[in-house]
């Protein structure tokens, strides 16, 4: 064997040892841990769900925002964003997963803010009815999600009312976490409450269609859209729904595995 022959295979596997020590045993950057105390204060301010847990909670949720932050993308779109824009997407993500520690949005990339309402063409300015306030992307937009930003905050600043459209388009994203948005979410759900959570969702649903509900009519669309709707009144007005539809809360309860009560 020539010493050019000799010299290539030293090169290549002084290479390859390089690149597996590079793989396996250099330290990654660590990522920020610290919670920093204005974006606590944002939280304190902002977010109620927040303000009612306890001191290891909000501990717990913190490093659930901070985790979200580092793993999906927020744009604006048209817009410029600030620290309260991406810690309202992130608390809208955190909330209807706190009771599943651990658990990720593995369908989701990227969450665009839109500065108002668009419609099915995502279109702000131009087009007809733009009246749509938050979706989750398909097709070419497949993991991604579009909120309009002035209604995402007005779902935290108005407290009192049942309506939270960042909370909405999370509970769709984990409804379609086993692989249909439908209403039925498969993923949360024990088997044994999927029947009885079908039975009384059309039950609710027949209610709205009836005029002796009040949950928001737009939760009678579909099966899907009811499952949004009442996970939006369960997280703002856990009192209220309660005391209204104590059987759907005892049933959101079990679907979230949160106790709001």
């Amino acid at each position: 064997m020539t010493n050019s022959k000799l010299l290539a295979i030293a090169f290549f596997l002084i290479l390859l040892i390089a690149c597996w020590w590079w793989l396996f045993f250099k330290k990654k950057r660590p990522k920020a841990t610290t919670f920093p105390t204005p974006w606590r204060s944002i939280l304190s301010k902002k977010v109620a769900f927040y303000m009612e847990l306890s001191a290891g909670e909000k501990v717990r949720f913190e490093e659930s925002v901070l985790l979200f932050l580092d793993k999906v993308r927020i744009t604006g779109i048209d817009t410029d964003l600030n620290d309260t824009d991406k810690l309202l997407v992130a608390a809208s993500a955190v909330i209807p997963l706190f009771g599943f520690p651990g658990w990720r949005y593995r369908n989701l990339r990227e969450v665009l803010l839109y500065d108002g309402p668009f419609n099915q063409d995502y279109e702000t300015e131009q087009g007809k009815a733009r009246n749509i306030l938050g979706m989750v992307g398909s097709g070419s937009m497949n993991h991604m999600m579009i909120l309009s930003k002035p209604a995402l905050h007005q779902g935290f600043d108005q407290q009192r009312s049942h309506h939270n459209v960042g909370i909405h388009e999370f509970v769709h994203l984990l409804d379609k976490a086993d692989g249909a948005t439908d209403g039925h979410p498969e993923a949360l759900l024990p088997q044994p409450y999927l029947t009885p959570w079908l039975k009384l969702m059309h039950r609710e649903i027949a209610a709205i269609k009836a005029g002796r509900s009040d949950i928001n009519v737009y939760g009678s669309t579909n099966e899907a859209e009811f499952f949004s709707v009442v996970s939006e009144y369960f997280f703002q007005q856990p009192e209220r729904l309660e005391k209204n539809h104590p059987a759907l809360f005892n049933m959101l309860e079990k679907i979230f595995r949160q106790d709001l009560a």
